[in-house]
């Protein structure tokens, strides 16, 4: 059974989601899905969590559609609109498993420029002992060497850990390494998952 939690940030701690920003910015739903599909994609954002800056990152699609250029500009002026609170039921769990003294830890795909802003969504992220954010180490989940670098920096094993992720992807690369996993999905079925294990 696993001894300690490893938290994803994103959909899981807090809800984050590019389009809650730009269905402001575009009246035409339309256009919004082409430009978050075409220009400011997913694909495109993976590289900030990679390390690389805002500033740098925008410079092709500037080029590329000049006629998008306050858009471009506001993945970064308006980052913090893309995201829409806590997931209370995440919130309170992480209490409960301080309290518990259940030792917890983060490890989430995310630029090192919005990490602090993120921590201080919540007085939460202070029950993480540690978080590992991918542009520290320029590798992304569900890169096998970023869980490895994890758990050599929070000097614990594999089947230390349930880790709690939003996407499948994910989830399956990390029980590929042995470690406990739990796919978050639905935020009622977090607290039954960890009490099954004997965490809370």
């Amino acid at each position: 059974m696993p001894n300690a939690v490893l938290w994803d940030i994103g959909n899981v701690i807090v809800r984050w989601n590019p389009r809650t920003l730009f269905s402001q910015i575009f009246e035409d739903p339309a256009e919004c899905d082409r430009f978050l599909s075409d220009v400011c994609s997913m694909d495109w954002h993976l590289r900030h969590d990679c390390g690389v800056r805002f500033a740098e990152n925008r410079l092709p699609l500037l080029e590329a559609f000049p006629h998008y250029s306050d858009q471009i500009h506001a993945w970064e002026t308006r980052w913090w609109d893309m995201f829409s609170g806590v997931i209370a039921e995440t919130e309170s769990v992480i209490h409960d498993l301080q309290a518990r003294g259940v030792p917890q830890f983060g490890l989430s795909n995310m630029s090192d420029e919005v990490f602090p802003g993120v921590q201080a969504m919540s007085p939460a992220f202070a029950h993480l002992t540690d978080v590992l954010i991918s542009a520290e180490v320029n590798l992304i989940k569900p890169d096998p060497r970023i869980y490895q670098a994890a758990c050599e920096r929070f000097g614990r094993g594999a089947s230390d850990f349930i880790f709690i992720d939003d996407s499948a992807v994910n989830i399956a690369a990390a029980d590929a390494l042995g470690f406990d996993t739990h796919h978050f999905t639905d935020p009622a079925a977090l607290r039954p998952a960890l009490v099954a294990r004997g965490l809370l």
